[in-house]
């Protein structure tokens, strides 16, 4: 377990994952063990969205890939690159082609193993600001690979009366309970700000939209998105890609708290 602090902000990651951000003993993050999901966050990469409809192939310019929901990268471990007080970076490289054992097989999926035929080398980083916590994402890889990237973070609700609210309105949390599994979009946006016991912003840089998932009243995931996958079918998948040039791609992702 590392572990993050700047004054009263404590950052907990365990393996690369966000368990755990107080600020003055208030715990922001959604746990492990409490309905409504398993983790408390992770990546979606190099796609986003289910593939079953789809035989779980999507298409890229070096041919079909077996890709399951939201991609291969969360198979793999991270690696830890560095740590200080108030920052830690941890790393996953992947070499094209290489099998990748698929945990939702044979409950929810066909495909034992997943393969991407691109090398990448995805950084995500920690830090602790004065008031917030920022987390970055670094990708690499082979001069036009196509990519998708989400970030899924889990907050922990405790009013009665959550909402989020956007530049365009405020949504009620029983609207996102209404979408379900395809999870709400939010389109064209850099920023939202969770109403709950006091205020929560996530700002963005990179991502564009959003998606807003839960299915318990007690977890809200608030998931910074390159593409909402439930615009196309799934065979068309690939219409979302982005591509990787000769830079790096960068994108982050502020969490600010006012309690």
């Amino acid at each position: 377990m590392v572990k993050l602090k700047l004054h009263d902000q404590i950052v907990k990651i365990d393996k690369g994952e966000l368990v755990g951000y107080t600020l003055a003993g208030h715990e922001f993050i959604h746990q492990k063990g409490s309905p409504g999901w398993r983790n408390s966050d992770t990546e979606m990469f190099p796609i986003i969205g289910p593939t079953n409809k789809a035989n779980f192939r999507v298409t890229t310019p070096k041919g079909v890939a077996v890709q399951d929901q939201h991609g291969l990268l969360r198979e793999m471990a991270y690696q830890i690159v560095s740590q200080t007080d108030t920052k830690a970076v941890f790393r996953k490289q992947y070499v094209s082609g290489t099998p990748i054992k698929n945990s939702k097989y044979p409950s929810k999926s066909t495909e034992e193993y997943l393969s991407w035929p691109y090398n990448f080398e995805f950084t995500k980083s920690f830090q602790v600001l004065e008031n917030g916590i920022k987390i970055q994402f670094n990708i690499t890889g082979e001069e036009g690979m196509p990519f998708m990237l989400g970030y899924h973070p889990a907050f922990k609700l405790y009013s009665e009366n959550v909402s989020i609210r956007t530049s365009d309105g405020t949504i009620a949390l029983q609207e996102v309970l209404d979408a379900g599994s395809r999870a709400l979009a939010v389109m064209d946006c850099n920023s939202v700000t969770l109403m709950d016991n006091g205020k929560l912003s996530i700002k963005t840089e990179g991502f564009g939209n959003f998606m807003l998932w839960t299915e318990v009243p007690n977890m809200l995931c608030i998931e910074p998105i390159s593409f909402y996958p439930y615009a196309v079918n799934q065979e068309d998948l690939h219409n979302g890609f982005q591509a990787v040039n000769t830079s790096e791609k960068i994108f982050s992702v502020i969490i600010q708290p006012n309690i």
